[in-house]
């Protein structure tokens, strides 16, 4: 076991997008980041990145969907330090669009394995190292498709995003007598690749998006790494079973 003086922190889906401006504004925070994705040589690369700031980190490629994988790398990094202090599942995404008629059960299990069986699994593997953290915490994703089921074509993900507000708020009652907080951030529109279809097909659509959301302008990574440092952060220990809306006032409307 190596001896820190800082915090742990593990985020999932780190390579790229929201997910890699959390990481490296929880190691700014001072935290030793643990970050995972799926592609090596992205990790390899974003993991010099982090280096080249002062910052300590590792990857770790793994599939958050594979249980087995999950619960050896989760092991692997809480017995390593000793201790996890924020867990931050990132890692999810529209998986692709699908009417229900249509719809495949291959399609309908693996967006639902990558937005809410991951979040189980992480958040389960976690839970003993969690309990020797200082201020721990577990941070979901849920979105906007929660409230509102998703455009056409996407409503098995707005079900998942659902799963994940239930399950985040559920964590919370169940890790309170811990003192483990588990919250959740709703991200709107982010300018993330997550967009980048239809940023390079239909531009002049992708930049209308700005007049839906009443601060007017889209959302940039960094604005959700803002707040997710700040639910990690002792400033936040007594906010549980919440979830942030990150959207310039899009979920109200205009």
């Amino acid at each position: 076991m190596i001896e820190l003086n800082g915090k742990v922190a593990i985020v999932t889906g780190a390579t790229g997008g929201i997910g890699f401006e959390v990481a490296k504004r929880l190691g700014k925070d001072g935290y030793t980041v643990a970050f995972n994705g799926i592609n090596d040589e992205a990790g390899a690369k974003k993991l010099e990145e982090l280096t080249a700031e002062g910052i300590t980190a590792e990857y770790y490629g793994f599939d958050v969907t594979n249980e087995e994988a999950v619960n050896t790398n989760i092991t692997k990094i809480g017995e390593k330090y000793g201790r996890i202090d924020t867990l931050v599942n990132n890692a999810g995404g529209l998986g692709g669009r699908s009417r229900f008629e249509v719809m495949t059960t291959e399609f309908y299990r693996s967006v639902m394995a990558l937005n809410l069986d991951s979040v189980f699994f992480t958040s389960r593997a976690a839970i003993p190292f969690l309990k020797k953290g200082e201020y721990p915490s577990i941070i979901n994703y849920t979105s906007n498709a929660a409230w509102n089921a998703g455009g056409p074509g996407a409503g098995i993900y707005g079900t998942s995003k659902a799963g994940v507000h239930a399950i985040t708020r559920a964590l919370a009652k169940d890790l309170a007598e811990y003192g483990i907080r588990v919250n959740a951030v709703s991200p709107g529109t982010i300018d993330t690749p997550f967009h980048k279809q239809i940023k390079s097909t239909k531009p002049e659509v992708f930049a209308s998006w700005a007049n839906n959301i009443m601060l007017g302008r889209l959302g940039q990574p960094e604005d959700v790494a803002g707040v997710i440092s700040f639910l990690a952060s002792k400033d936040a220990s007594f906010i549980t079973a919440e979830t942030i809306q990150i959207g310039g006032g899009q979920a109200l409307g205009i």
